[in-house]
């Protein structure tokens, strides 16, 4: 699913008119880290791909947030980061399973004929680009690890 700013900001403006606070919310939230990005590097428009990005970075801090606040014992603001983190999910390409992951790992470790921790950056190299957006990378790294250890 590509997703782009104005495909953002149409989905903004049928949250709006549906009243629908959560979801509009949680879209001017994104749409103003995609703003920030725009300003802050040299691209001037993001396209699909950087977008996408920012959508997975925004994720990640919800699901950060909502284990905070969960930990701290504080279940209604958990609940709010996790609405919000589902809305943003569906903007996201199908997450990966840790037994995809593994095979994925398994596969590089192959290809590479990696036999120990020296080799870690080429694992890492190969199986970077075939999660992209679709795995937390530093679990992925820590899973190359335990697996280059072995």
């Amino acid at each position: 699913m590509d997703v782009t700013k104005a495909s953002l900001q149409g989905d903004l403006t049928e949250a709006m008119r549906a009243q629908d606070k959560v979801r509009a919310g949680t879209l001017r939230m994104v749409l103003t880290a995609i703003t920030v990005e725009e300003s802050a590097g040299t691209h001037h428009k993001l396209g699909a791909e950087d977008v996408q990005k920012v959508v997975a970075k925004e994720a990640k801090k919800r699901r950060e947030a909502a284990a905070a606040y969960t930990e701290a014992g504080r279940p209604e603001l958990a609940a709010q980061e996790e609405a919000e983190l589902a809305i943003l999910e569906g903007y996201l390409p199908t997450q990966l399973t840790e037994a995809e992951v593994v095979d994925l790992i398994e596969a590089a470790v192959a290809e590479t004929g990696a036999t120990g921790m020296p080799q870690m950056g080429l694992v890492m190299k190969t199986v970077t680009p075939r999660i992209a957006g679709r795995y937390d990378g530093g679990k992925v790294a820590g899973m190359v690890r335990a697996r280059l250890g072995r």
